[in-house]
């Protein structure tokens, strides 16, 4: 049973921080990657997406497809995810031209699908005889699940039904094989489990909800399945071990798991299913076996910007307690995974941590995934940058000192983009009595118990959150676990309430104008001594924000040492600065004397300032060094 219940991405319209990032995607990631998708922008990676579904509509049709299939086997994805952000935009700014974009991308997308609804180009334009032979490296359930949800954003964005059409029969054609025929086989990416319940809430279609229960009923029922899979075949994607089934969430049946295993975003994605069939259907089995999972991530997994996955073998989990900050991987993806498992398990049960947990994700790991011009983006996120090393020795190659432009496997793009335009859903929340505010998001809400309010906040830089409610009922506001203190106002008067598990309850009748006020002073944090690589540092935070040191400000980072008894300093916004921020100055030592390669000489320091920006800004301003950790004196 829901506790309470996203609100629709529609009745949200943003301001302040939000708004901004919001206009940032709408004036330029958008358009942007559309350019990406019809292969026009310039000096950047081939998608061919936009070809591929041309091709795939040739092929359908007899015609000749001389250019045949181009990138990855879930390249159909970047199309939806794009268009998903496209519906996002456009359910609260109008526009033209965008719209029709994206109807044209949606006209070939419907001429791509087969008379039986099957829908995938790689397999219609390459190799038809091989659908469905390949559930452990084909994607196909990944990509007809990424379709879905744009088919339900830009239904609920602009009324027009293509292609959610498009969806339900490509989704009936799946519940044909995996329900009706009875045949055996889940996704060796999930994703489709979590937009299926989508389109079950849209359409009221209860196939879809027995499809995303069955594939999740059945997931690691059979620890062999992938291998009698490969055993039929001749071929291969990747050469996947069809026997690593932690890889893929699939080495026991998902009530009995209890660690984050494997590839991180296909293990959110599955937990975020899993979560939100459990609030369907009220199954407390499968809850507890979401908290397990949830507990393992945010207590022995997770970094402290919210970035999950620590290693790029596989962009997978490895061990509790195992979090490098040099070779982290930390994709993007995963982060946005993790805010969308918190979100699902607050329709469960109401609990601050997490919502932490994703605003910590938000507005670290997934923001820092793209330029603050919106041009450029990151896939994995390091924790240290160490010029000479990092992007260059084998090791560390894949955590590049500056954002490319784009991607062969372009996941993480348009991801943010969609995440960016649908947060409204993420940070508030609404049941029959009572309008929740799980983040802080300046802008209008309108929700469907009959309340609205209007919040009026420059966070996360300053720690003033305004609300103007009216209505009947109870505004329900999670006080954030990094604030030391907090002081509430109702209508000019003092207001004292103990939070219920990490949120406040105020009743409002007719109009209110409430006010939270959150500390702002910076943290020294430091991780858990299980923790080997970080032991004896410390990382600096304010609010949400976890903060770094860029050579840019500080020269040769790796030299500074900081000095923890002292508070640091909080600087004035500067709107010219990384796009408007808050600098922070810590008291330091540097060493001056480097010395040779080893030395029995003791160190020679001198005092000094160390500086401090925001983690999700890093990297904006050239090649340079950067740290989170840093040694202390």
């Amino acid at each position: 049973m829901k506790i309470q219940k996203q609100i629709p991405v529609t009745a949200y319209k943003a301001s302040g921080f939000i708004g901004k990032y919001q206009q940032l995607v709408r004036e330029t990631v958008i358009p942007y990657q559309h350019s990406v998708l019809w292969d026009k922008a310039p000096d950047t990676e081939k998608s061919h997406v936009a070809a591929n579904f041309i091709n795939a509509g040739k092929a359908l049709r007899g015609e000749d497809t001389a250019d045949g299939f181009y990138g990855m086997v879930f390249q159909d994805s970047d199309a939806a995810k794009w268009l998903e952000a496209a519906a996002y935009s456009l359910a609260v700014h109008p526009d033209e031209n965008l719209e029709k974009q994206a109807d044209e991308l949606i006209e070939l997308i419907a001429a791509a699908q087969d008379k039986d609804g099957y829908l995938n180009t790689y397999f219609t334009v390459k190799d038809t005889e091989k659908r469905w032979t390949n559930l452990l490296e084909g994607h196909e359930l990944y990509c007809s699940g990424h379709m879905i949800e744009a088919a339900c954003a830009y239904y609920e964005a602009t009324g027009k039904k293509t292609l959610l059409d498009v969806a339900s029969r490509n989704a009936e054609c799946i519940y044909n094989r995996f329900v009706v025929q009875d045949i055996k086989g889940w996704p060796g990416h999930p994703e489709i489990e979590l937009a299926l319940l989508k389109l079950y809430r849209l359409t009221g279609n209860e196939h879809f909800l027995i499809l995303s229960k069955k594939f999740i009923d059945e997931r690691g029922t059979d620890p062999t399945f992938y291998a009698h899979e490969a055993e039929k075949r001749d071929w291969t994607v990747w050469g996947c071990d069809p026997w690593d089934n932690d890889y893929r969430q699939s080495g026991k049946p998902v009530r009995e798991q209890s660690e984050a295993t494997g590839h991180a975003v296909r293990a959110v994605y599955l937990y975020t299913g899993m979560a939100d069939l459990a609030s369907e259907t009220d199954d407390k089995e499968l809850l507890e076996a979401c908290r397990r999972l949830w507990n393992n991530i945010v207590q022995k997994k997770m970094y402290i910007t919210g970035g999950i996955g620590s290693t790029v073998i596989g962009e997978a989990f490895t061990v509790d307690y195992d979090l490098p900050p040099d070779t982290a991987y930390s994709e993007t993806c995963a982060a946005i995974g993790l805010l969308f498992f918190g979100g699902r398990m607050l329709e469960n049960e109401i609990n601050g941590e997490y919502g932490d947990v994703m605003e910590l994700a938000f507005y670290n790991t997934v923001l820092a995934g793209m330029q603050l011009d919106g041009k450029r983006f990151f896939y994995v996120n390091p924790l240290e940058i160490d010029m000479g090393i990092s992007g260059t020795a084998c090791t560390h190659r894949h955590d590049l000192p500056v954002r490319p432009k784009w991607y062969a496997c372009a996941c993480c793009p348009p991801n943010v983009a969609r995440l960016i335009g649908s947060i409204g859903a993420y940070a508030y929340g609404e049941s029959a009595d009572t309008s929740y505010c799980h983040l802080f998001a300046a802008g209008s809400v309108r929700f469907s118990n009959g309340m609205a309010l209007e919040c009026t906040t420059d966070y996360p830089y300053d720690m003033t959150v305004k609300y103007k409610v009216s209505g009947n009922g109870k505004l329900a506001v999670r006080i954030p676990a990094w604030s030391r203190s907090f002081a509430i106002s109702v209508n000019g008067a003092d207001f004292s309430q103990a939070p219920e598990n990490g949120y406040v309850y105020i009743e409002v009748n007719g109009n209110a104008d409430i006010k939270f006020v959150f500390d702002g002073t910076p943290s020294f944090v430091r991780a858990s001594c299980k923790v080997p690589r970080l032991a004896g540092m410390t990382a600096l935070t304010r609010g949400p924000l976890v903060y770094c040191f860029e050579g840019t400000d500080n020269g040769r980072v790796s030299e500074l040492r900081i000095d923890r008894s002292s508070a640091p300093e909080v600087g004035e916004y500067d709107p010219n600065l990384l796009g408007g921020t808050v600098k922070l100055t810590a008291k330091a030592e540097r060493i001056t004397d480097c010395g040779g390669l080893y030395t029995s000489e003791p160190e020679q320091c001198t005092p000094c300032e160390a500086v401090a920006v925001p983690y999700y800004t890093w990297g904006n301003r050239g090649e340079n060094e950067m740290r989170v950790w840093m040694n202390i004196c």
